[in-house]
């Protein structure tokens, strides 16, 4: 499709823990493979999308910076196509990703919002919470500390007080789930998706895989983990996506965490010819 002229905006160094090579390794994949099919990609980093540098109709993105995402939706609203959305984006921080899961009832671990500053033992005692995840409500993870495992509610009474003192206001806990951890990839509408398990390939950003260790190869429906992340990718606007998520020893799966346009470092050669068509399939869609 020629004639094309895309924008790919990086995502920021800040936004990518122990992850920069990597994020930046997909998206240089993917403007490849668009270039190879006749469009015309310039790549910026998110201080030249916030200074007002590109001017593309279609932009392709990684964003996390706030500013970034507002900016983003901003030019959704005035006509230009962006991939991932802003409002996508946007969905899939911790507090509005837990209401719009739970809301369509797409599987996910019982969860309570809270303000950081919150008396919570009794909340927690009452729900029938013992271990469980406390997780930052405001945007994805940045540092280790914004995903924390906790094993009774005066623990994590201790740790919602260092998030206040932190300056986070709002947090959401997980009840931990028991079972294997999987980790998945997929782009909207192409049929890719890919799983596999990640304390046993030794891939991880903080080394919280190690909680739930090593898979048992519990059985499960693929198809199933299939639907489940795809109806997350479209409840969420998200097309191109990741995430995690436990297979309980009965076989159930729920989505603990998704992600949008995440490193693909497993699978990133199989995945770039998948997001480049899913992009061009919107641009197509678009121009009818």
């Amino acid at each position: 499709m020629a004639n094309i002229k895309i924008a790919a905006v990086m995502r920021a160094g800040v936004f990518s823990p122990n992850h920069i090579g990597n994020d930046a390794a997909i998206l240089n994949a993917v403007v490849e493979q668009l270039r190879k099919r006749g469009c015309e990609v310039e790549t910026y980093s998110e201080e030249q999308l916030i200074s007002g540098e590109v001017s593309e109709p279609v932009i392709v993105n990684m964003c996390r910076e706030q500013r970034s995402i507002d900016l983003l939706q901003q030019y959704e609203d005035e006509g230009r196509l962006v991939i991932n959305s802003g409002h996508g984006i946007e969905n899939c921080t911790r507090e509005r990703m837990t209401r719009i899961l739970m809301g369509h009832n797409i599987p996910y671990p019982e969860s309570l919002t809270v303000d950081t500053d919150e008396v919570v033992k009794t909340r927690l005692q009452k729900a029938g919470f013992t271990n469980c995840w406390i997780k930052r409500g405001d945007g994805c993870a940045m540092h280790k500390e914004d995903v924390s495992y906790v094993r009774h509610p005066e623990e994590a009474q201790e740790v919602l007080q260092e998030y206040f003192l932190r300056g986070i206001k709002r947090a959401v806990i997980n009840k931990h789930l028991v079972g294997d951890l999987i980790k998945f990839y997929g782009v909207s509408g192409t049929g890719f998706f890919y799983w596999f398990y990640p304390y046993d390939e030794g891939h991880s950003k903080y080394g919280l895989e190690a909680i739930n260790g090593k898979s048992q190869g519990i059985e499960f429906d693929e198809e199933r983990l299939k639907k489940i992340c795809q109806d997350a990718s479209d409840v969420l606007d998200v097309k191109v996506y990741g995430g995690d998520c436990i297979i309980s020893p009965d076989g159930s799966i729920r989505i603990i965490d998704f992600n949008d346009w995440p490193s693909f470092a497993p699978c990133r050669a199989a995945a770039a010819p998948h997001i480049a068509k899913c992009i061009l399939a919107a641009v197509k869609d678009r121009r009818k």
